[in-house]
């Protein structure tokens, strides 16, 4: 889920890298790897800005399987490693990651009433039995749903 908060700056941000995008064209790159039966249906479509990565690595790297220099995505450890900086500038002591800042997100919608299947398909869970647990963690388990006589 993209929160309405973050749209502008989610805008910004993609204009900035539309600007990479150009730059690298400009110096012959600007393609990203696609799987080989697309790449030969589309030839000209890892150029094309629709392909391009959201979160792109700050520098080229050389693809190992074609040898091409390329802009691959930002890595999983760079990201890890921000929250775990953002984590300890705001002063919290506990240990927290991407992965728990998911757990708690499930638990919070889960609390807030939220039906499990919604919570299962947002998490990309194949099965019910995986977004069960986190009904055993709600601080307050239903506290979200109403009465329909509450209005």
């Amino acid at each position: 889920m993209l929160p309405s908060s973050v749209k502008a700056e989610l805008q910004t941000h993609l204009e900035r890298v539309k600007l990479l995008h150009q730059s690298d064209l400009k110096t012959g790159g600007g393609e990203v790897y696609l799987p080989y039966a697309l790449a030969r249906k589309y030839p000209q479509a890892a150029r094309e800005w629709g392909w391009q990565y959201l979160f792109p690595a700050m520098h080229l790297s050389q693809d190992p399987r074609s040898g091409k220099t390329r802009r691959h995505h930002a890595s999983e450890t760079s990201l890890q490693r921000a929250v775990k900086e953002a984590v300890r500038l705001a002063g919290i002591t506990k240990p927290a990651s991407c992965h728990s800042l998911r757990h708690s997100f499930a638990t919070r919608l889960l609390e807030a009433g939220y039906d499990i299947r919604t919570v299962q398909e947002l998490l990309g869970h194949r099965d019910v039995a995986t977004t069960q647990i986190y009904t055993h963690v709600m601080q307050e388990p239903g506290l979200g749903v109403r009465s329909p006589l509450d209005g």
